[in-house]
């Protein structure tokens, strides 16, 4: 077989840059390369062992042989090895033999930059690249529209294994067939965005995808990298945004990933108090390590420039925000101020937010992080972290305490579901009902829902409608706009034929609608994290559990009122405080009939008196449904 030719991509400003933490396309050096040295075709491979002493590619090519093609290692100390295999190409398999300095350690592993891996259980890098045409510039020109803070931004949260299965075979369905599928249905429902929980390669199906072994590269499990772009491209051609999940908190042990190596704590931090996840039974990167932190920023740049992503949810930001996090005393060390700040991550996360946003100034990236941290979501130019957004833990946790409790109850715990507006305002908040809330025995949303099988469905279009005309953006996991009843369950497909029963299909109108009236409504968008976007009307009536509010926008006409009543009990005449003269209209109702509801509606124009009320100088009598949200249009 064609020996290995001295050839390399890096320049030494390249592995200055890599050296030094500041090399954000590593992707572009990095991994199996197909190319052309002295009129040959084959394939470049480059990989960052700095404790090896012999570093060979192994493939098909070369029936697994170690030492047949042994790559050159630098003379500059970078650790990176190299070289050029002739009549190497597209679809061959292969990994890294690697001899470590350690001990005589030997491991087999999968390439950290391969675009493509084998299928589950198999665990080999594939050589890979693919002339995808993309159809989007038309979205990419105009993206900012849809992707701005001042812009509705509704998410639909995916898991592309269990969202729907194929009819006839047990299979998940594929990139292409989502393309068609969930493409189609998302737009049906009116969201703007998807978000796909980790579609990075990962070797563990009940892992969900958070344990990933190859970072840039989509899963083999539904397709080819170049099928992936088109579901992408498929989402853009219909005005749908796509975030990606991103892990960069932890990975698996896995002897063929990012674990030991090289003989060598090589991506993860030597010192198990920082590098190891006890909870999660996973590895942690080390931050403070330049290399380790151009991989990362390299990794998410990869994902929005090669796959045209239009944002990134940062997974776990707690956990590495926190060298305390999920620790009991004397298994963490404090950093050099005393503190239990991480503060290679807090400058790690900085940088990032601070690239993405430098080359894709039209994206977004959302960080779920679940603590008080500070300023997460501002710049970090006033000294935030710089993500766009921050999911809202608490608005989660206090509002699903709030609607699980009996209606009879709740006038005793006002608090719950009025306390997130005590703070809404201090970080761009994303309001999430996610995947984490429908597992190990949570119940799903529906389940959660008390009363009757008619208070159930109620209650559930009341907690929507409160979600919608909230402050902050919007995060539903999947089966929850048609009412799943089981948790959900990453091995089946969720359970469509629901839909076939009046209940489940008059909710997935409803959410459906709900989604168009967002879309429709300026005032709850605009100013969606300002605090003039937002005013009490009353929050003090805990006696009828009921509470109402005014949404704003940039224009005073179009101002609309939300009242919730969180009983069911009927109120035919209640008064509520108006801010200006005029008519009212009601323009959104969760109790109509054609949502499930009882019809109690306001279907008349209400007139607004000049009678004080609420601290307001006028005031109006309305009709509120039972478990229901009206939300009316002052004109």
């Amino acid at each position: 077989m064609n020996e290995v030719i001295a050839h390399s991509l890096f320049t030494d400003f390249d592995v200055d840059l890599f050296k030094s933490g500041k090399h954000y396309r590593l992707y572009e050096k990095f991994g199996s390369h197909i190319t052309t040295v002295n009129g040959i075709k084959g394939t470049y491979f480059a990989v960052w062992a700095p404790t090896a002493n012999q570093v060979s590619v192994i493939g098909d090519f070369n029936s697994w042989h170690d030492g047949e093609h042994k790559l050159n290692v630098r003379w500059d100390s970078s650790g990176i090895w190299e070289g050029f295999i002739p009549l190497v190409g597209k679809g061959d398999s292969y990994k890294y033999k690697i001899h470590s300095n350690n001990q005589g350690y030997i491991s087999e592993k999968a390439d950290p930059y391969a675009r493509r891996y084998e299928h589950n259980p198999k665990t080999a890098s594939i050589i890979w690249e693919d002339d995808y045409k993309w159809n989007d510039k038309k979205w990419l020109k105009t993206r900012k529209e849809y992707n701005a803070l001042d812009a509705p931004y509704s998410v639909y949260e995916v898991h592309l294994g269990s969202w729907k299965r194929h009819a006839t075979e047990d299979r998940f369905l594929s990139y292409v067939e989502l393309a068609d599928d969930l493409v189609n249905y998302v737009k049906e429902m009116n969201f703007t965005h998807v978000e796909l929980m980790p579609i990075m390669e990962f070797p563990y199906d009940p892992s969900w995808g958070y344990q990933i072994t190859g970072y840039f590269a989509p899963t083999s499990r539904f397709g080819y990298p170049d099928e992936f772009k088109l579901l992408v491209d498929k989402l853009h051609e219909n005005g749908i945004g796509i975030i990606l999940d991103w892990v960069p908190s932890h990975f698996p042990e896995d002897i063929h990933g990012l674990g030991y190596f090289d003989g060598s704590a090589l991506y993860e931090h030597p010192d198990k108090q920082k590098g190891y996840h006890q909870d999660w039974k996973s590895l942690i990167f080390n931050y403070e390590r330049n290399e380790v932190r151009s991989f990362l920023i390299s990794n998410a740049i990869f994902w929005l420039d090669q796959f045209h992503a239009d944002g990134l949810r940062v997974d776990a930001v707690a956990s590495m925000l926190f060298l305390d996090y999920s620790r009991e005393e004397g298994e963490w060390q404090p950093n050099i101020y005393g503190g239990n700040e991480n503060l290679a991550v807090i400058s790690l996360l900085k940088e990032l937010n601070e690239e993405v946003y430098k080359s894709f100034p039209d994206v977004q990236t959302i960080a779920e992080e679940s603590t008080a941290f500070p300023m997460v979501s501002k710049p970090t130019f006033m000294g935030g972290l710089g993500f766009g957004m921050k999911w809202m833990m608490g608005w989660m946790h206090d509002t699903l305490e709030y609607f699980s409790r009996d209606s009879i109850y709740r006038r005793y715990h006002q608090n719950e579901i009025t306390f997130s507006l005590a703070y809404v305002f201090t970080e761009n908040f994303m309001l999430p009902l996610s995947h984490d809330e429908v597992v190990y025995g949570k119940k799903s949303i529906l389940g959660r829902m008390p009363g009757d099988e008619w208070q159930r469905f109620a209650n559930l279009r009341l907690l929507y409608g409160y979600m919608f005309t909230h402050p902050g953006t919007k995060l539903l996991f999947m089966g929850g706009e048609f009412g799943q009843y089981d948790e959900w369950n990453f091995k089946k497909s969720l359970d469509w034929h629901l839909l076939e029963y009046e209940p489940h299909k008059k909710l997935n109108t409803f959410y459906k609608e709900l989604n168009k009236f967002y879309r429709n409504t300026p005032s709850l968008f605009q100013k969606a994290f300002e605090n003039d976007g937002f005013e009490w009307i009353s929050y003090e009536d805990n006696v009828n559990s009921v509470i109402s509010y005014i949404r704003k926008g940039n224009n005073p006409e179009d101002d609309v009122i939300v009242v919730c009543n969180f009983t069911p009990i009927v109120h035919d005449n209640y008064l509520v405080g108006v801010h200006r003269a005029g008519k009212l209209k009601e323009v959104l109702n969760s109790d109509a009939e054609k949502f499930g509801g009882s019809g109690v509606v306001n279907s008349r124009q209400i007139s607004i008196k000049k009678a004080p009320w609420n601290g307001k100088k006028y005031s109006a009598q309305l009709k509120l449904p039972p478990l229901g949200i009206t939300v009316l249009k002052l004109k």
